[in-house]
């Protein structure tokens, strides 16, 4: 039985990041990456020296989930690690962001890490660890930026819920929560000519930071991950102050 790694959005960002240090840090027979791309999962296999599977599956269309499920039932690993870090956010108003990238955003950001963690469960042995990529957008409603929040408080609650059931398995659910973070995720973000976009990012980190913390509090069985003061300072905030005073304060933030 190969022990193995799944690494979601492992083709850019954060999800690259993590490939890159997890393979650093652990030894895996075989590592399965996945992401839309299949040319530059190839260019990632390049510069890793442990055996790499490459899945090119869009984790926004239902299909690839059952691909997924196949090919666990086909081979049936040990999963040590199950990281899903694929997702997308667009910045603007109800009016500027069109119903199908909403509605696209719940199947990537919400679906999609609820779908490979149930599949990936049944293969998963006491000492696994599932780390799942939320953000500090999940600690409370973001106007301009609502879905892709709302898609983060999902994940949030369904991670710390999730890392508790499995408490009898031993089996441990992180779930990371990053603030902006230097990535290619301002590409798809930024949506042109949204008079509502966000214009400011306040405490910029890079993915090496994040996945080094993330991969840190994973290891020693925390079910969340947070970076930096500012980040838990916003946390702690989340829990005290009205969320429509904190919607107020982040649109002057914001602009």
């Amino acid at each position: 039985m190969k022990n193995i790694a799944v690494i979601t959005g492992a083709s850019s960002g954060i999800g690259y990041e993590f490939t890159m240090q997890l393979t650093a840090r652990e030894s895996f027979d075989e590592i399965w990456v996945i992401a839309r791309s299949k040319d530059k999962l190839n260019s990632l296999k390049e510069k890793l020296t442990v055996p790499v599977k490459v899945l090119p599956l869009d984790l926004g269309l239902e299909d690839s989930y059952e691909k997924y499920k196949a090919l666990l039932e086909e081979e049936k690993p040990n999963i040590k690690v199950l990281i899903n870090c694929s997702g997308f956010g667009k910045f603007g108003s109800y009016e500027e962001i069109n119903t199908k990238d909403c509605l696209s955003m719940i199947d990537v950001n919400a679906k999609a890490p609820v779908a490979l963690s149930e599949y990936s469960l049944p293969y998963m042995k006491e000492g696994a660890r599932i780390l799942q990529v939320a953000s500090i957008a999940g600690f409370h409603p973001i106007p301009y930026l609502n879905v892709y929040a709302a898609t983060k408080v999902f994940l949030l609650n369904y991670s710390r819920a999730l890392n508790y059931e499995l408490k009898e398995r031993k089996i441990t659910v992180t779930a990371v929560c990053p603030g902006w973070t230097k990535t290619p995720f301002f590409d798809v973000a930024t949506e042109k000519g949204a008079k509502t976009s966000v214009t400011r990012y306040t405490g910029m980190r890079t993915a090496a930071e994040i996945v080094k913390k993330a991969l840190d509090r994973s290891e020693k069985k925390k079910d969340i991950a947070v970076l930096g003061l500012q980040n838990n300072g916003h946390r702690f905030l989340a829990k005290i102050v009205p969320y429509s005073a904190i919607m107020k304060i982040w649109d002057k933030i914001r602009k």
